[in-house]
């Protein structure tokens, strides 16, 4: 059995508080996810009929392919401009979780600091040793003539 909108929102709000400090937050009287003080996902007013979904994301790398499917469209407001997308996701709309998971990386790799996002990749791979240099060939005196 499919997910309910509101259990897709539970889950995937789950999944974007687990980034490296993010948090919620309701301006508008929407749930957001922020890192610092800026949102990379919205999730709309929650729907007292549990009808829909909306999850508004920047997507810099997948908007062109994201705005192919059928439930999504620009974001309103100018953000479409700025590679914002909205995804309408009703009870009978079929999406993978891990698409919507991975929109939601993406997003927070646009808005967050460098330095929380280096934090995804793990920690960096040990640098390799520099070669020792070779010490210059000694020469020998120059003759007198």
């Amino acid at each position: 059995m499919a997910p309910t909108p509101k259990q897709l929102c539970s889950a995937l709000l789950a999944h974007a508080l687990s980034l490296p400090e993010a948090w919620e937050d309701h301006p508008w009287g929407e749930n957001v996810a922020k890192v610092g003080k800026k949102v990379f996902v919205f999730f709309g007013v929650p729907d007292p009929r549990d009808e829909q979904l909306i999850v508004c994301v920047k997507l810099p790398k997948s908007s062109v392919a994201a705005l192919d499917l059928g439930f999504t469209e620009p974001a309103g407001y100018g953000l479409g401009k700025a590679g914002w997308i909205a995804a309408r996701i009703g009870k009978s709309d079929r999406v993978e979780l891990s698409v919507l998971k991975g929109w939601i990386e993406e997003s927070y790799r646009a808005i967050a600091p460098k330095k929380l996002v280096a934090q995804l990749d793990g920690p960096p791979a040990p640098a390799k040793k520099a070669a020792p240099e070779k010490a210059a060939p000694k020469r020998k005196p120059a003759r007198k003539r």
